[in-house]
């Protein structure tokens, strides 16, 4: 049978394995320079830690492992187990007997779940940065696979504006130092709760979020199609008419949400909480150009309770690569009220996708063997393999070729590598203690004294 990978997974080369690693090594670098500790948690959890959180379409999404109990049975009861897994075929998929855990869906119900079991034991405002995979059960598209990684930092046990504040200079260094110009979008959830109390739909709240979160794939036309399917009366959609037609002034559009939010308690604490944040990034220095209010964004994400962020890359058309927001009563599901948070996170793939688009990878950004030695066999190799250990030790990359074949394979063999050097160290090299050696790149060949090529 020809082999073949699931759909939505990738396998990752040399070159492709090198750059994700360069650009986790930026993200994890500002993650501890901004004061976050790492954590990891399992890549599956209970079902029950998971479904509910992510709304209806986010639920759809999870992927569910066959039950244990199932799994684990013994040879000897193979075939009673077979007979009592029929069985349970004929009862709703979600029974407990099919599927009681699954692969997390994201990094934040999986931290939140660890916040709430561990909370006696944590120093807050409690700051962790957490880099693993995550996987849905999504149509696989263009930036978007069924296995990927992320690469969160959230603060939980922290009120505080000036979390989101810093996060947005978190998001603008990171993105500065991978070379990728980007736009911050902000929303708050209370004016998206204003803006349903306002229209009188609060008891579509999650419809309503969903269907507008959606205007940038299906348009205004799309959106107010989803909402009357969702039974939003016509002229509650007339009432939110002006959000389809915003300027590209924040403050301006914020002053329009003051006069609509009169009386409206939960909409002007959402607009106050917003400006907080616009103003005090302004006055830290950074460019309107960079943030961008769009009242329209919602991520269709059940938890989240105030500030909303999502990042998208100004040249190229790959959706978001980066989102997050605050979500204060997440671990309350497990139990454990009044430890608020926020948190965002940065899309390792797509991020990829774009500076490899764009060509922002640098060279070092890619792994190569700096010296490959030539096997000249008998005495010359044991010699070649004593410089390379030194060279090793001095953190170089050396290596010999395995086997003593014709020149030319081995010339052949380190340019299809990309290796920078291809050292001759022969019978005469030896004997004067010195080293010859080709840079493949330049094309120029030098001979040098022992001591000089291991300075």
């Amino acid at each position: 049978m020809k082999p073949s990978l699931a759909k939505g997974t990738r396998d990752f080369t040399a070159l492709e394995v090198s750059r994700r690693r360069f650009i986790i090594n930026i993200l994890q670098k500002n993650f501890e320079l901004f004061g976050f500790q790492p954590l990891e948690t399992p890549s599956f959890e209970n079902l029950s830690t998971l479904t509910g959180k992510y709304g209806e379409e986010g639920d759809r999404l999870i992927f569910k492992i066959l039950n244990s109990s199932i799994n684990e049975a013994k040879e000897s009861k193979k075939n009673q187990m077979l007979n009592d897994f029929q069985k349970t075929l004929e009862k709703p998929f979600n029974s407990e007997n099919i599927t009681d855990k699954a692969l997390r869906y994201d990094l934040t119900v999986p931290f939140a779940r660890f916040v709430a079991m561990n909370h006696g034991q944590l120093t807050f405002p409690y700051k962790r940065y957490q880099i693993q995979p995550v996987w849905r059960a999504d149509r696989p598209q263009k930036g978007r696979f069924r296995e990927f990684y992320q690469c969160d930092a959230d603060v939980v046990g922290s009120e505080s504006l000036f979390q989101e504040v810093d996060l947005v200079q978190l998001y603008l260094k990171s993105f500065s130092d991978l070379k990728i110009p980007v736009t911050i979008h902000l929303n708050n959830r209370k004016i998206l709760s204003g803006l349903a109390e306002y229209a009188g739909i609060t008891d579509k709240l999650i419809e309503f979020t969903v269907a507008l979160d959606k205007l940038d794939k299906i348009g205004k036309e799309g959106v107010v199609k989803e909402l009357l399917e969702r039974e939003i009366a016509q002229e509650s959609i007339d009432k939110l008419d002006f959000l389809f037609n915003q300027s590209n002034d924040a403050l301006e559009n914020l002053l329009l949400l003051k006069e609509k939010f009169v009386g409206n308690e939960v909409g002007l604490k959402g607009v106050e909480e917003l400006e907080f944040v616009l103003t005090q990034s302004l006055n830290l220095g950074v460019n309107m150009e960079n943030l961008v209010f769009d009242i329209t964004l919602a991520r269709g994400l059940d938890y989240y309770t105030g500030a909303i962020f999502e990042v998208k890359a100004d040249e190229v058309q790959m959706g978001s690569i980066g989102g997050g927001g605050r979500y204060d009563n997440l671990t309350e599901v497990f139990g454990v009220k009044n430890i608020p948070g926020i948190g965002i996170s940065f899309g390792l793939d797509r991020i990829y996708l774009v500076m490899e688009e764009l060509g922002l990878f640098p060279e070092e950004a890619t792994s190569k063997t700096e010296y490959l030695f030539a096997n000249f066999g008998g005495e010359e190799t044991v010699e070649a393999l004593k410089l390379i250990m030194q060279l090793r030790v001095k953190g170089i990359s050396a290596e010999l070729y395995p086997e003593n074949a014709k020149i030319g394979k081995q010339f052949t063999y380190a340019e299809k590598k990309g290796i920078k050097n291809l050292v001759f160290l022969g019978e005469e090299e030896i004997k004067n203690r010195t080293v010859t050696f080709k840079n493949l790149e330049a094309g120029e060949q030098k001979t040098v004294s022992l001591e000089e090529f291991l300075r």
